[in-house]
């Protein structure tokens, strides 16, 4: 492997990186395997309160979140963690696991995936977003999250969470 270099220094700005829409959230890349020379990818995640994705496993990369704003519920296997902002979760691969953002306020996370690669399912399964804001809400299509996660090695396992807790704001 060559020697790396100033040159191969990466910056993302606030506010900046790949934006996709992926469900009713918006994933933006800060890092990508590309960029880390495949050692990890960052997403910064604006989650809508209620979502979580279905139960599912990853058979290449692990998943670990450190929650900036909202609250959630974790599951891997079966143990649950309540996050709250300053959490940090760690989920092995090969584990099935999901979440669910509980109350009324959006989740504000980064996703570290390792090794990378796994954070361009996101813009396999979602699409560019088209503002700064979130997605206008939809059903998922379950199908082409299967098709993605087939190519990225990760499976839907069960279904998704439904939230435990729900505040007023």
């Amino acid at each position: 492997m060559a020697a790396q270099t100033a040159a191969d220094a990466h910056f993302v700005a606030a506010g900046d990186g790949e934006a996709t829409w992926f469900l009713t959230n918006r994933m933006t890349m800060k890092a990508t395997a590309e960029m880390t020379n495949g050692a990890f990818g960052l997403l910064e995640s604006l989650i809508v309160p209620g979502f979580s994705p279905p139960l599912h496993v990853h058979q290449r990369e692990d998943e670990s979140f450190y929650v900036l704003e909202g609250e959630l519920t974790m599951r891997c296997g079966d143990r649950t963690f309540e996050a709250r902002p300053g959490a940090f979760v760690f989920l092995p691969r090969g584990v099935p696991h999901t979440f669910v953002v509980e109350g009324d306020r959006p989740a504000r996370m980064l996703t570290l995936i390792t090794p990378g690669g796994g954070e361009a399912f996101f813009r396999e399964a979602g699409r560019p977003a088209e503002s700064d804001g979130l997605p206008p809400a939809a059903p998922p299509d379950i199908a082409a999250l299967k098709r993605a996660g087939a190519m990225f090695g990760s499976e839907i396992v069960g279904p998704p969470m439904a939230p435990t807790r729900r505040t007023t704001v």
